[in-house]
């Protein structure tokens, strides 16, 4: 989290929760998520038949979305706190560990799409559901949004939808 006015940011985007009551936002897409690995870590290590399964792998943690991940499937819910190999601040990190064959990762299915469509990653626990997550477009409090920012929102909107 950066102070967009401090830092001459005109638009920043964020996943989750919009914490700040104070920030000038807009959700442009809510994201499914799923548990996504290598073909290559996942035949290390096995392939997880079950969320309970998911404790005894790697996990690369997203700290935003935390270590404890909530599955359900019609209307049984399972709770699973996992063993963190790497804890990141930047979903790019998370991309990049998954995509070295360090572990899973709970990630949004737009963050994979091109490697889920190849079978670079795959899909993990297909069957079970995790919650959505929000992506905000954010702008400085106080200024009017520059129309470049509104355009660059506009367009991600477009290509997540």
């Amino acid at each position: 989290m950066i102070d967009l006015v401090a830092e001459g940011v005109d638009l920043s985007l964020r996943m989750g929760d919009m914490a700040d009551s104070t920030a000038v936002a807009r959700k442009i897409a809510t994201g499914a998520r799923c548990v996504v690995a290598t073909p290559a870590y996942l035949a290390r290590t096995g392939i997880p038949q079950s969320p309970a399964d998911l404790a005894r792998h790697h996990a690369l943690v997203y700290s935003q979305l935390g270590d404890t991940w909530v599955f359900r499937q019609g209307k049984a819910e399972e709770t699973v706190t996992i063993r963190g190999r790497l804890r990141l601040g930047a979903a790019e990190g998370v991309r990049a560990g998954v995509m070295a064959d360090m572990g899973l990762a709970v990630t949004t299915e737009w963050m994979f799409a091109p490697e889920l469509a190849s079978g670079a990653v795959q899909r993990v626990l297909p069957e079970w559901t995790l919650p959505t997550i929000d992506l905000w477009a954010v702008y400085p409090s106080g200024c009017l949004a520059t129309a470049k920012a509104k355009a660059f929102a506009d367009f991600v909107e477009r290509i997540l939808i």
